[in-house]
C-alpha cells in the first residue's frame, strides 16, 4: 500500500485529548496535502475524530479550524503550488480559505469507534491503560478487513505487550509525541522484532512530512522520555524529603525546585514540571513502569500522599496550570503545598530564608531562555558547573548531586539498551524536554 493510500482512511482515538487533539490537527494536514497533490485528486481523505466526550467536539473542531489557519498562513507559497489549477484563487486570503475547507472537509468527528472499521491507519491517543488500549486495538481489528496499521502514542506501556494482547502480529508500533504535538518536534519511534520494514519506512516518512525529529527507542517500559523523567522526578522528590529533615516539606520543596531550575538552568523546576504532566499522571505511569523495572522501585509514597488529599495538578483546557505541589497565579509559582497542613504556604513568607540557605548562584550561570538560545550553551554550561565544584554552598553541592544522577540515569539507559546511544538521551532531553544541555556530559562529573 502507498503511501498516500495508507493515510486515505485514518482514525484518531482519544481525539479530543490533549495530546490527541495535536495528532489530529497533524494528521489532517498530512491527509489533506496528500489529497492536494495531483496525483491524488480522484482520492478519496478521510480523518475519523472518535472520542467518547461528545460535548468536547465541537470546541475541538474550532481548536483544528483556528490551528489550521496558523498553518496555512505560513505555507502559502506552498498552497499556490498546489493550487496551482484553480485559476479562480487569486489573493493568498483565497487559497487559504480554501486550504481550511479543505482540511476541514476531510475530519468526521464523533464517538463511535465503528469508525474505524474501515481505516487502514489508527492512532491512538487514550489514557495510559495497557488493558484498554488492547481491548480497543482488538476490537478495531476484527471489524477491520484492511488489516490496519496501529500508531500508539503510549509513553510507557511496552510495545510487546500491547501487540501480543491485541492479536496484531506485528502491525503496532509506539509512535510517541511529546506534548503539545503541533508545536513539539520530538517523536519517539518504538518499534518492535515483528515489524515490517514497510510499516517503520512509513513512519519515518510521515515523521518526516510532520516534521518531526525522530528518535528511536527499544522496547522498554517509559522509553527515553519517562526512562529519564520518572527517575528524576523521584530522585528530586526524595531529596525534597529528605532535606526535610532539616525544613519543614514544603520548604524542601521549593528549595528542590529552585535547584532544579536555576541552578540546573533548565525551563522549569522538577515539581513544576510534575505539576505540569500532572501529579495523578507522574504516579500513574511510575505504576505503570515499576513492574518491568527489576532492583529499582519506581514509587514515591509523597506522589501517594497528595493524590489521597486530591493535589493532582495538570492544566486546564485552556492550557492554564492546576495547582499541584505549587499553587499558581499567571502561570508563576506563589505557594508551595503542605501536606501536613493540607494548605499552601505563600513563598513570599519564607523563600528569602531559603535561598540564603541555598546560596547564590555564580555570576556565571544565565538564565535558561538566555543558555538556550547561545550558539556556545555546552561552554557556558560547563563553566556554570566548573563554579559550583568550587563554591561548597548547600545549593551547588545539591545541584552537583542532582546533574551526576540525571547523568547517571541517562547513561543507564544506554547500558540497559533503552537508548541506542547518548546521544540519543540528550536529543530527548534536549528537544523534548527543551533543556539547554544534555545530562549524558562530562562538566558535571
Amino acid at each position: 500500500m502507498e503511501y498516500a493510500e495508507r493515510l486515505s482512511n485514518v482514525t484518531v482515538l482519544g481525539a479530543a485529548g490533549k495530546m490527541g487533539s495535536g495528532i489530529l490537527l497533524l494528521t489532517a494536514l498530512e491527509a489533506a496535502d496528500q489529497m492536494l497533490k495531483p496525483g491524488n485528486r480522484e482520492k478519496h481523505f478521510v480523518v475519523n475524530a472518535v472520542d467518547v466526550t461528545s460535548s468536547a467536539l465541537p470546541e475541538l473542531m474550532k481548536y483544528i479550524r483556528t490551528q489550521v489557519l496558523k498553518a496555512a498562513e505560513k505555507k502559502t507559497v506552498l498552497l499556490r503550488k498546489l493550487y496551482a489549477d484553480r485559476k479562480e484563487l487569486i489573493e493568498n486570503s483565497d487559497i487559504i480559505d480554501a486550504y481550511i475547507d479543505d482540511v476541514m472537509g476531510i475530519i468526521r468527528p464523533g464517538t463511535r469507534i465503528e469508525a474505524a472499521y474501515d481505516s487502514t491507519l489508527i492512532f491512538e491517543a487514550v489514557s495510559e491503560n495497557a488493558e484498554l488500549k488492547a481491548r480497543l486495538f482488538r476490537q478495531i481489528d476484527e471489524n477491520n478487513a484492511h488489516k490496519p496499521w496501529f500508531f500508539t502514542n503510549t509513553s510507557s506501556v511496552p510495545i510487546g505487550g500491547l501487540d501480543k494482547e491485541a492479536g496484531l502480529e506485528g502491525r503496532i508500533l509506539g509512535f510517541h509525541f511529546y506534548n503539545p504535538p503541533a508545536v513539539q518536534k520530538l517523536v519517539e519511534l518504538i518499534t518492535i522484532a515483528s515489524n515490517s520494514g514497510e510499516m517503520k519506512e512509513f513512519a519515518l516518512q510521515l515523521a518526516k512530512n510532520m516534521r518531526k525529529v525522530v528518535v528511536p527507542s527499544n522496547d522498554i517500559a517509559g522509553f527515553i522520555g519517562n526512562g529519564h523523567f520518572m527517575r528524576d522526578a523521584l530522585y528530586g522528590i526524595n531529596q525534597a524529603t529528605a532535606l526535610a529533615k532539616e525544613m519543614p516539606l514544603h520548604e524542601a520543596i521549593y528549595a528542590v525546585n529552585r535547584i532544579s531550575q536555576d541552578f540546573l538552568i533548565r525551563p522549569m523546576g522538577i515539581f513544576q514540571l510534575i505539576d505540569y504532566v500532572g501529579v495523578d499522571v507522574v504516579r500513574f505511569i511510575m505504576k505503570v513502569m515499576n513492574p518491568y523495572m527489576a532492583n529499582e522501585d519506581l514509587h514515591s509514597p509523597l506522589l501517594d500522599r497528595l493524590f489521597d488529599l486530591g493535589v493532582k495538578g495538570g492544566q486546564y483546557a485552556d492550557g492554564s496550570q492546576k495547582d499541584g505541589f505549587l499553587k499558581y497565579e499567571k502561570g508563576r509559582p506563589v505557594s508551595v503545598y503542605n501536606p501536613d497542613k493540607g494548605e499552601y504556604i505563600p513563598i513570599v513568607t519564607f523563600g528569602s530564608q531559603v535561598e540564603a540557605w541555598l546560596g547564590e548562584l555564580p555570576g556565571s550561570a544565565p538564565a535558561w531562555k538566555n543558555l538556550v538560545k547561545a550558539p556556545d550553551k555546552e561552554t557556558l554550561a560547563a563553566k556554570v558547573f566548573d563554579n559550583y565544584k568550587t563554591m561548597g554552598t548547600h545549593g551547588a553541592l545539591l545541584a552537583l548531586q542532582y546533574a551526576r544522577r540525571s547523568r547517571e540515569i541517562g547513561m543507564k539507559l544506554v547500558s540497559d539498551g533503552v537508548a541506542a546511544t547518548a546521544e540519543d538521551v540528550n536529543t530527548v532531553l534536549l528537544t523534548g524536554f527543551f533543556h539547554a544541555y544534555g545530562p549524558i556530559n562530562d562538566f558535571v562529573v
